[in-house]
């Protein structure tokens, strides 16, 4: 808009260059201006060029040299503006003109050059200056200006626009003429300029908007926001097929941003005008238009109504953004204890009073359009100053304008005069709302009265007050609430109910007694001992509902339900649910678990999506507020993603969002009961941050499996560094200079999102990519390491690669065993995965290092060092070992090639089920105390055996003496032998690949191979 202003400053030479930013250089200008008062087409470009050099000056001077304003006041330059103005000298210089004022005004900063220009009046004849308004460039630097000229409001400056005297104010009335202009940005800067004029606090101008403008404003205003709402919901009616979410989206936005407004109005705080401001929301747009939409759908009617959805979603709006108490209290009154006759019984007394009254309680057009009333009340205030040219108090003004109105017959007059007397009635006719609510909450409060004189307990006080309520005072609006959660075949209205309870509950505004009578509490409520049973009914409905196989339950509506039941039972002393909903509750959990195992899988798909809908919903739990901004849930539910609506607010399509929606609703249930029964959740997620290996930690390495590797980063950086397995993850490791057997970690990785692949035309290298686990199931996977490494030999290059994988498919196993635990599923039962194994006697299990530094390292106090490495005892040879001291006493060396395969199934066979105990898992070296011979406990164990059962004795026989074997013969030493005879023995117990051992074991016939389920 304003990049023409780059060409200000011209790229001149020598002294005119040099001087200009002077009060010479201004002087020239003047000169020039005097001898071309006259606008032409030759000199357009001159005129338009020397304004703008002036407006440069002018800044300079207001910081640098005051003399600048003394001439320009002195020779009164502003005259010129306006008679350029005037000449009607085309577009051009109007778009020159009006930006160079507007750059003007934005840039001075001290008030003196401030009240210099405002002065003499003239910028207010610029404001009511004719300009040509259809041009949009035009428009765009007007409404500009004037928000400049707002921005520059206060106590002191508001003088030079409002004019006591003859009761004008020009830059706020000329303003809001554009509240309905087609351009969206026109009514956002409208909107800021009469917020920057309501916070002036400056009573006389104050008093001219509400006696004079806000009756007009107000009542048009409302009309328009209505007309948007009534537009919204045609818009919901005709667009089942989703086809035009993006207008339904701007017209959601656009009343969000009218709530927006209003609230801002509201806080202002300036009381007469939110008693004229209150009283129109009340009685022409949330009370006729959305609170008797709710149970009145019948369009056949007189009565203008929208759909019950959209009254529900935007009612929701209104409790969630606006928190003027007088307000929200009257609707919410209405609403929770409020019949018809809030309706009819005004439309009776309208009937028998004047006809210009009737427009009180109903959506109807003004009689007058904004601009025709302003220029009433203006003509009506010349005529007063022609009476008493002094300025008079508001009570006197309000004596002659109800004069004025008994006095004039003629009927435009008459119309006139209405819409500035309803703002003065304001007062009294909410004096007649107020009488009406207070008579019929002494009723209700004397029902509730009667019920808990009675000597009864507190529950059956709780439940006769709700059912006396109930059957004694008709209450369609709640009834209507209460309906619309039983939801056996969709939630189409239950989200949106719940949502109203849930903005109504926590509004600030909302006075907690309003709440109480049907026991709903606030969001800060003090203690109580009773909750209401209904609601709580309701709403555990919903998450039965939600828990069967072909629910319509949406994820955000059963989120809802679950929050909504928190704050429900909830008091400061804890949970004061009855034992009967809470079984309930629990009845809900289990029907989810069942729902769960249908889709329970050992693929590794159910694992991800396990554990990215935890993080999901951990990270980003339920935002109320933006839920109400989406306008995609006031269409019916699909279950089609291709809408593009997000997965918690419609319904699931496919075998995997329905494992996703099954995932969602075990979480939600299972945080439920927990949080209700008082209990932490110890069991997810499935892996605690706590026990996760951190780069920069300190390591004990001793005795562990660690492979020499160079690391090729994708930017080409190449390092050494040392490849160690956990549990869960893969680190890279240097030495540490400290402490001899002790390495940093320099990089840490999760196993499971791990890829490792082959390089093609190099044996010794793999290619491995780990990416960072993603924060929602559609986002793209991160890499946080992408590098080559390449290993010493190929060798190596296998075992690296064979043990990651490994890893990656043990560290899976391990969690989808957890999950099944988790759900009750029968789980075999757990073999010792990468370390982990069961404990003998009291002590506990250890993890696969021993930290030097808790996290990080700062400190060698030994006190932190804790050991977390139980597999010291699987170095190099171990399995191949304990596989034939098991099962051969006298080892038969074979080189035949077939001795590979063969021993790889029979140590699988035999070790897959055997555990370390921790005295195990530490060499001699290491503890002195620690026994001679390791104790193994063996939980299940896979024996060889022949066909006959002699056979089957003599091997039993020879596994009870495994806790008798030696460990003195096991190779502790990394580095291979000379050319090694390799077998690439697996263990399910271990991550070791023992390829430098050179016993060989004979192949094992796969037929002789019996499982026995425990030894003792």
């Amino acid at each position: 808009m304003f990049g023409r202003s780059r060409s200000w400053v011209g790229g001149g030479h020598g002294k005119a260059a040099r001087s200009i930013h002077s009060l010479d250089h201004l002087k020239y200008m003047y000169h020039i201006l005097t001898k071309n008062t006259t606008v032409t087409d030759h000199n357009r470009n001159l005129l338009v060029e020397t304004i703008r050099s002036i407006t440069e000056i002018l800044i300079w001077g207001d910081q640098n040299d005051s003399s600048v304003f003394d001439f320009f006041l002195e020779k009164n330059m502003f005259v010129y503006f306006l008679n350029i103005l005037r000449q009607k000298s085309g577009r051009y210089v109007c778009v020159q003109l009006l930006q160079t004022l507007n750059i003007l005004f934005e840039n001075i900063s001290h008030e003196t050059s401030l009240y210099y220009l405002l002065s003499n009046n003239y910028v207010n004849s610029i404001i009511v200056h004719k300009f040509d308004f259809s041009d949009e460039e035009i428009m765009a630097y007007y409404i500009s200006f004037l928000k400049t000229l707002s921005l520059k409001l206060n106590n002191h400056t508001v003088h030079f626009f409002y004019n006591e005297h003859t009761n004008d104010f020009a830059l706020y009335t000329e303003a809001i003429k554009f509240f309905n202009h087609p351009e969206s940005m026109v009514r956002i800067a409208v909107r800021t300029i009469t917020l920057n004029v309501y916070k002036v606090d400056n009573q006389p101008m104050l008093h001219y908007i509400r006696d004079k403008t806000a009756v007009p404003y107000f009542s048009n205003l409302v009309w328009f926001i209505g007309s948007h709402v009534i537009e919204l919901d045609n818009c919901v009616q005709t667009d089942e097929e989703h086809r035009n979410r993006g207008k339904l989206s701007d017209l959601v936005a656009e009343h969000l941003d009218h709530l927006h407004y209003l609230n801002d109005i509201l806080i202002i705080n300036c009381e007469f005008l939110n008693d004229v401001l209150t009283d129109h929301l009340l009685n022409r747009l949330f009370l006729p238009l959305y609170v008797y939409s709710l149970v009145n759908q019948d369009k056949g009617g007189e009565r203008p109504k929208i759909s019950l959805q959209v009254s529900l979603y935007l009612l929701s709006q209104v409790f969630l953004i606006i928190h003027y108490a007088p307000l929200v209290n009257s609707l919410a009154e209405v609403i929770l204890n409020g019949d018809l006759s809030v309706f009819s019984s005004k439309v009776e007394q309208d009937i028998q009073k004047n006809s210009a009254k009737s427009s009180i309680r109903c959506f109807i057009k003004p009689t007058e359009t904004l601009e025709r009333s302003l220029e009433i009340n203006k003509q009506k205030g010349k005529k007063r100053i022609q009476k008493r040219p002094n300025y008079k108090n508001v009570g006197e003004e309000d004596e002659e304008e109800r004069g004025s109105e008994d006095n004039q017959d003629d009927l435009d007059k008459t119309k006139g005069t209405e819409a500035s007397s309803k703002g003065i009635r304001t007062s009294s006719e909410n004096e007649e709302i107020e009488m009406v609510i207070m008579e019929r909450c002494k009723l209700s409060e004397l029902s509730i009265s009667t019920v808990t004189e009675q000597n009864t307990t507190d529950e059956e006080k709780s439940a006769a007050a709700s059912g006396s309520e109930i059957t004694n005072w008709n209450r369609p609006f709640l009834d209507m609430v209460y309906n619309a959660l039983d939801c056996p075949e969709d939630d189409y209205y239950a989200l949106f109910v719940l949502c109203l309870l849930y903005a109504m509950s926590h509004n600030k505004g909302i006075d907690p007694v309003k709440l109480e009578r049907i026991q709903l509490p606030a969001q800060h409520a003090e203690e109580r001992n009773s909750y209401n049973h209904v609601l709580a009914e309701r709403l555990i409905r919903i998450m039965n509902y939600a828990a069967q196989p072909d629910a319509k339950i949406r994820l955000a509506t059963l989120e809802l339900g679950c929050l909504l039941l928190k704050q429900l039972v909830f008091s400061k002393n804890g949970s004061i649910i009855k034992e009967v909903h809470l079984a309930c509750l629990e009845g809900a959990k289990e029907e989810s678990v069942h729902l769960l195992h249908r889709f329970y899988k050992g693929e590794e798909i159910f694992l991800d999506m396990f554990e990215d809908e935890y993080r999901s919903m951990t990270i980003k739990p339920m935002n109320v507020e933006y839920l109400m901004m989406d306008a995609s849930i006031l269409l019916p539910p699909t279950g089609t993603p291709l809408t593009g609506i997000d997965f918690v607010k419609r319904l699931p399509c496919g075998d995997v969002e329905r494992t996703r929606r099954a995932i969602r609703v075990y979480f939600m249930l299972r945080s439920l009961s927990l949080h209700l029964r008082g209990k932490q959740e110890t069991q997810l997620p499935l892996m605690r941050e706590g026990d996760l290996i951190k780069t920069d930690d300190v390591l004990d390495l001793n005795n562990s499996d660690l492979i020499a590797c160079t690391v090729i980063t994708k930017d080409g950086g190449q390092v050494q560094r040392f490849l160690a397995v956990d549990i869960y993850q893969m680190s890279l490791v240097e030495p540490d200079i400290a402490r001899l057997g002790w390495g940093v970690v320099k990089f840490a990785g999760l196993l499971q999102d791990m890829q490792v692949t082959g390089v093609e035309d190099d044996s010794r290298a793999l290619n491995i990519i780990i990416h960072k686990p993603a924060s929602s199931p559609h986002s793209k996977p991160f890499p946080i390491l992408q590098a080559t490494f390449i290993f010493s030999d190929h060798i190596r290059c296998i075992i690296a690669k064979q043990r990651l994988a490994k890893g990656r498919i043990q560290a899976r196993r391990m969690k989808m065993q957890r999950i099944g635990a988790l759900l009750d599923l029968p789980v075999q039962p757990s073999t010792e995965v990468m370390g982990f194994g069961h404990s003998s006697g009291a002590t506990a299990p250890h993890l696969p290092f021993r930290f030097y530094d808790q996290s990080r390292r700062g400190s060698s106090d030994p006190t932190v060092q804790r050991s977390v490495f139980a597999s010291v005892d699987k170095v190099p040879g171990f399995a191949v070992a304990q596989c034939i001291n098991q099962h051969n006493p006298s080892p038969v060396s074979s080189p035949s090639p077939s001795s590979g395969s063969g021993s790889t199934g029979r140590c699988d066979s035999v070790t897959a089920s055997s555990t370390s105990t921790p005295s195990a898992a530490q060499s001699p070296s290491d503890d002195p105390s620690a026994p001679e011979h390791p104790q193994t406990t063996i939980s299940s164990q896979a024996l060889l055996t022949d066909e006959n059962p002699s056979a089957v004795s003599k091997s039993s026989k020879n596994t009870g003496k495994t806790s008798d074997i030696e460990t003195a013969n096991l190779s502790p030493s990394l580095i291979p032998a000379q050319q090694p005879t390799i077998s690439l023995i697996t263990d399910d117990n271990t991550d070791t690949l023992s390829v430098e051992s050179l016993t060989l074991v004979p192949p094992v016939d796969p037929h002789s191979i019996r499982t026995f389920p425990c030894i003792p």
